[in-house]
């Protein structure tokens, strides 16, 4: 399966996901295009491996992102 149809399958799941500046970030992905730009539902940026900063719907530039782990299971 290609990368970006899993993504686009993998709507609704729980995600995490590694910026280039090395932030990361984990929420609920609730829409994503063919650039791999995607929007997070209740998004916290984690800092230390602690979740440090809550955000209710945030959106990426796919452009941004280093690497996407989507969790098993919606």
């Amino acid at each position: 399966m290609r990368p970006l149809t899993l993504l686009m399958k993998s709507v609704g799941s729980n995600v995490r996901l590694k910026l280039k500046d090395n932030s990361i970030y984990v929420g609920r992905l609730i829409e994503c295009d063919e650039h791999m730009n995607v929007i997070l539902q209740n998004a916290q940026e984690i800092i230390d491996e602690e979740k440090r900063i809550g955000y209710g719907k945030i959106f990426i530039r796919g452009n941004n992102i280093l690497y996407i782990i989507i969790s098993p299971g919606k």
